[in-house]
């Protein structure tokens, strides 16, 4: 999953960041989920069935090479994380910094309730070390694009495929750049949509 695209798509719609993570990792019904976290939930699959199936994203896929396309999908949304935290001025009114520190507060509070279907101890496990690390504001350098790729591969069955990965994104930089800068705004577009049109049993 792409952290710091799910937050920012989560902050300019309005609904709860932490959840907006956690939609990635819950299995249980969103109808069931607490108050607070349902539209988040909700919101965050509709974001991941569209970056699936959407043409842009289909057809960037395409364009990795053959042996790594079991990973492709993991180096897409690392690149798109890494766009948007360096071109994060065009798409959020606030620095990427103070927006990094709000998030991290929010999610520190989520990650202080007991750990539950809704608060899946996976992404609770990961919190601290967003922080520490400084994730979302270390997307934007290569050492931030280095660094995801080792989170991915941690728990990846074919881990080793992520080795010299961060050199194949510099050298699909223009393909994953365009997709990124033609795709972002239209899911930007779909989010604010969906936060209006969110199905009366997934609202707080």
């Amino acid at each position: 999953m792409n952290f710091l695209t799910h937050l920012h798509l989560a902050d300019i719609s309005k609904t709860h960041l932490a959840a907006n993570l956690a939609g990635n990792y819950i299995t249980a019904p969103i109808a069931d989920a607490p108050a607070p976290l349902r539209q988040g939930l909700w919101l965050s699959q509709e974001i991941n069935t569209l970056c699936a199936i959407h043409e842009l994203t289909q057809e960037l896929l395409e364009l990795f090479p053959a042996q790594l396309k079991i990973i492709a999908a993991d180096l897409m949304f690392v690149s798109f994380d890494h766009y948007l935290a360096y071109y994060w001025e065009e798409y959020h009114p606030e620095t990427l910094q103070n927006f990094s520190l709000k998030a991290y507060n929010e999610l520190d509070i989520f990650a202080s309730q007991a750990s539950d279907a809704y608060h899946p101890q996976p992404l609770l496990s990961l919190i601290a070390d967003m922080r520490r690390e400084d994730w979302l504001n270390n997307y934007a350098t290569p050492k931030g694009i280095q660094q995801a790729l080792a989170q991915r591969a941690k728990n990846h069955p074919q881990s080793a495929l992520f080795n010299g990965a961060d050199k194949i994104l510099a050298k699909m930089q223009i393909e994953t750049e365009t997709a990124f800068r033609t795709f972002y705004p239209q899911l930007m577009a779909y989010t604010r949509i969906w936060s209006r049109k969110t199905p009366s049993e997934y609202l707080p």
